[in-house]
């Protein structure tokens, strides 16, 4: 018998304990980031903490002028264990005091408190120095506090050697417990069993017997006794036969002799009769025969028949269940494309509503100051210059922030609202690749990747502009996601040109490229190269069905490693008078 390569036992214990493996790896790593999470959360509070403790000095010698108690006090807030690096700066942005790791500030002055994180596992907790003096509130600085991984490491170092050291050891334990389990339960028996089936003899069949001692009913035990009972059968077996053919062998012998006292009286009468009757025999067997044979075909096709129509109801029923699975996917990523654009544009819209609302808030402070000036006939040329030139700066600032946001919500509603509707209509091509661009812009804004959009700006087509809009950010995001490290500069290129009654889009980035093999799959579903990374391969698959289907023209994608992707688009041109 020949050796089996991989135990069934060993198999068994490879794929538990490789989940248990997975998962002890994933608990452990989501432990000692949830440790890190509450660590930095901890030392956040306390620089925050800090705000309350030494700010109201340091505002007095600022406003005092008194630089060096500023810097001594500065100095003091470095002996803090959780304080890295001290920024005290006055209300014109320059520094007094800057000591250990800092990050460079903009001049512009701090209104309020604010926690950053920086490059290289750095965060700062920076606040503005306020003095109030006959009740009113002045901003004479602010002051910045540094701290990084490095103090959060020194808090959770043991913590994570225990968490790390804990799951070993109970690997190790559960890897020793089940090996021997599956030893003594399983691999030992089998062996055994499997030996001593091994040594069976057909001439000998009683001593075939499977000997083996179990201790637990289990399904080993019932292997063994319908084997043990396999063999009791076939010995009662070849003990009827050998009855039967001592019978036959008797049967035969007065048949010969019968025969041989009637062929001697009769044979030279029947000598012709006796060949026929020979020969009709001998075709009656063959057609007996050939009946057995037709009828055991016609079951066996009967048979595989009943099976072939069972695998195909089968088959059919996971083809529907694989499409509506695969038809829910396809709407997932739509809505997970759209969700991905409500965050930037809400986050990119939020900065310029807070600038207009301090802005509006300045505004109305200097009213009620003006009203108050006037009320009490303090009112002088000077305060109303003064009011006139702080309320146009203040307006002007209002209106650009407004209009900002204005033209964010305007770009990501057409853009949204194409995406999930599938209406035609006729719309200038150039103008929208530009609107999908800018309420892209959220998504890239931390990157310096070029994009240049190249496009008839009279081009006009009709079609369902969602379908336009799916397909440039699904090329774009790949792009930014696959194509480019996090401190590469990339450039990223849309050609659209006019063949005559076809649209081509062409588009072109200049990252990392792709192999050969990567290529031939890139339109497939579910391929990505970034699995367990939040890569749901559907991307590509997208726009090939909507290029395909939807506009009715073909996609081609061509790259070389380090050389860059590019897509090549082409559709017919509708006739955009109806």
């Amino acid at each position: 018998m020949t050796a089996v390569k991989t135990g069934l036992s060993r198999k068994l214990l490879t794929r538990v304990l490789s989940v248990y493996f997975v998962l002890t790896l994933i608990v452990t790593v989501g432990q000692i980031f949830t440790e890190y999470l509450s660590t930095k959360d901890h030392v956040e509070d306390e620089l925050k903490t800090l705000n309350n403790t030494f700010s109201t000095s340091l505002t007095r010698a600022i406003w005092e002028l008194n630089h060096p108690q500023a810097r001594s006090i500065a100095e003091g807030l470095m002996e803090l264990p959780i304080v890295e690096g001290v920024q005290v700066r006055d209300e014109n942005g320059d520094y007094i005091a800057e000591y250990g790791l800092t990050i460079a500030l903009s001049r512009e002055p701090i209104e309020e408190d604010v926690l950053r994180d920086h490059a290289g596992g750095v965060f700062s907790f920076s606040f503005p120095l306020v003095f109030e003096f006959s009740g009113r509130e002045s901003t004479v600085g602010d002051v910045t506090l540094y701290s990084s991984f490095d103090t959060i490491f020194s808090r959770i170092e043991v913590g994570i050697f225990f968490l790390v050291g804990n799951a070993i050891v109970k690997t190790a334990f559960l890897v020793f417990l089940f090996m021997t389990a599956f030893r003594n339960m399983l691999s030992v028996p089998l062996a055994e069993i499997t030996d001593q089936m091994s040594m069976f003899n057909p001439e000998h069949p009683q001593e075939g017997r499977v000997r083996v001692q179990l201790e637990d009913d289990n399904e080993l035990q019932q292997l063994k006794e319908s084997y043990n009972q396999v063999i009791d059968d076939l010995i009662a077996s070849q003990k009827k036969l050998h009855g039967t053919q001592e019978e036959l062998k008797f049967a035969n012998k007065k048949l010969d002799d019968q025969n041989l006292i009637l062929e001697q009286e009769v044979a030279k009468k029947t000598a012709s009769l006796s060949q026929i009757m020979l020969d009709l025999e001998q075709q009656k067997d063959e057609l007996i025969a050939n009946q057995r044979e037709l009828r055991q075909e016609n079951e066996n096709r009967q048979y595989i028949e009943n099976e072939l129509r069972k695998r195909n109801a089968e088959l059919a029923s996971s083809m529907e269940t694989l499409q509506l699975a695969k038809d829910q996917l396809l709407d997932s990523e739509r809505m997970a494309s759209l969700g991905g654009l409500v965050a930037g544009i809400a986050h990119d819209v939020n900065t310029p509503l807070g600038v207009g609302v301090t802005a509006a808030s300045f505004l109305q402070e200097r009213l009620q100051n003006l009203h108050t000036d006037y009320e009490n006939k303090a009112l002088t040329n000077k305060s109303m210059a003064t009011f006139f030139e702080e309320a146009e700066q203040t307006a002007l600032l209002l209106m650009t922030n407004l209009n900002r946001a204005s033209e964010l919500i305007a770009s990501f509603k057409q853009v949204a609202v194409d995406q999930t509707s599938e209406a035609e209509r006729v719309f200038n091509l150039n103008d929208y690749l530009h609107e999908v661009l800018q309420s892209l812009q959220p998504s890239f804004k931390h990157c310096q990747h070029e994009i240049v959009i190249d496009c008839p700006a009279t081009l006009e087509i009709r079609c369902a502009p969602g379908v336009i809009a799916q397909i440039v950010t699904n090329m774009i995001m790949n792009s930014v996601v696959h194509a480019f490290d996090d401190d590469d500069e990339g450039h990223i290129s849309l050609t659209v040109t006019e063949e005559a009654d076809d649209i081509q889009i062409v588009y072109q980035d200049d990252g990392k490229g792709m192999s050969e093999d990567h290529l031939s799959r890139v339109f497939d579903a579910f391929f990505t190269t970034r699995r367990g990374q939040g890569g749901s391969g559907l991307g590509t698959h997208i726009m090939y069905n909507l290029v395909t289907q939807t506009l009715a023209g073909r996609i081609e994608a061509a790259s070389q490693p380090g050389q860059g992707l590019t897509y090549t688009i082409r559709f017919p041109k509708r006739d955009t008078s109806a």
